[in-house]
């Protein structure tokens, strides 16, 4: 009997309340401190793993994504734009003193995607792809007609300007001999005037001008612990007249020393590396996946942040159309959308 009491008391308890949930999280904006610092440091990364070009800087979060593999370990998935700055990659210039390129420079833009793991609050890169491309000519002379344009870096005219400009250099510096490493950018200007401008990295060797004449080719770079590097921007008037000026700069050791610019080509006869033949811009072209990634971090991308940036590109459209409704007084707009973020500089 007593044991029936007890078994009717105990069906008619209450049963105990389930935890409460924990509340969703919102989603990550791309334009929140945590987005940016992770965005930072994958641009940081992607310039310290180049080695052709120029540094990039960030111009916008095109989309951030961020999944949770458990206490204080996340994966986030950035979609990054990025503009060409005009430091070089082997400039010791730190990225936050480096110009970006105005767009009526025929600006290069770089599009990326990173995945980071932030774990205990460190942040790391697991993987990285990026490609550059330059602003389309068609856009840059709709706003400045008269505005030179890239050209190709293997061109004639661009080739033998950079000749020109470095044997004119070594003619009258006394020492060091310079030997070129790569050319970075060129442009031709046919009207009013008939004129090529040319950037090119270089390093010194361990020749003078004086001993370099009629045997440059025993010149060799200096090894790796006396290494200097250095840049050179130079114009060539054609027509009417002709002129040259050149501006050479040498960056002096860096430790730890960058690593040049890679090429199976000898470069101290003026000729272009391999990679740039045909092409204005040197591609940002980084691919990289951390080997030693785990299978719950996996170095792959999913396909929605892959194809990110055509949706965030018609979102940003579409709130473009819809901002062209009339709207009553007193309308109070809703907040924007977490995606994609603001532009740091100009949209190519």
């Amino acid at each position: 009997m007593k044991a029936l009491v007890a078994f009717i008391l105990l069906v008619q308890l209450p049963a105990p309340r389930a935890a409460p949930a924990a509340p969703p999280l919102s989603p990550l904006g791309c334009d929140d401190p945590e987005s940016e610092a992770a965005a930072q440091f994958a641009v940081n990364y992607i310039n310290g793993h180049s080695h052709h070009g120029y540094k990039f800087a960030l111009n916008r979060i095109d989309n951030v994504r961020v999944v949770s593999q458990g206490l204080n370990n996340d994966i986030m998935y950035l979609e990054l734009d990025l503009l060409e700055t005009t430091c070089h990659i082997l400039s010791p210039t730190p990225l936050a003193n480096c110009t970006v390129r105005s767009f009526t420079q025929h600006a290069v833009e770089g599009d990326c995607d990173v995945k980071l793991q932030k774990l205990d609050g460190k942040l790391s890169v697991l993987a990285s792809k990026c490609h550059s491309h330059a602003d389309s000519s068609e856009d840059l002379l709709h706003v400045c007609p008269d505005c030179p344009l890239l050209a190709s870096l293997n061109d004639t005219e661009v080739l033998a300007t950079v000749t020109a400009a470095l044997n004119d250099h070594n003619s009258k510096a006394a020492h060091p001999y310079l030997q070129l490493l790569e050319i970075g950018r060129a442009r031709i200007q046919h009207h009013p005037v008939h004129s090529v401008s040319v950037e090119f990295a270089v390093a010194a060797t361990n020749c003078s001008a004086a001993e370099a004449k009629g045997n440059a080719g025993a010149c060799q770079l200096l090894p790796e612990d006396q290494s200097n590097f250095g840049f050179c921007t130079a114009s060539r008037l054609l027509r009417p007249s002709e002129d040259l000026s050149v501006d050479c700069q040498l960056y002096g050791h860096q430790v730890p020393a960058p690593s040049p610019p890679r090429s199976s080509q000898d470069t101290s006869a003026g000729l272009v590396p391999s990679v740039a033949q045909g092409f204005t811009n040197h591609n940002l072209r980084i691919s990289h996946n951390n080997p030693v990634a785990s299978e719950s971090a996996s170095s792959e991308f999913p396909s929605p942040v892959l194809s990110a940036k055509p949706m965030a590109k018609r979102a940003v459209a579409e709130a473009a159309q819809h901002d062209k409704v009339p709207r009553p007084v007193g309308f109070v707009p809703p907040p924007p959308p977490p995606c994609p973020g603001k532009i740091r500089h100009f949209s190519i």
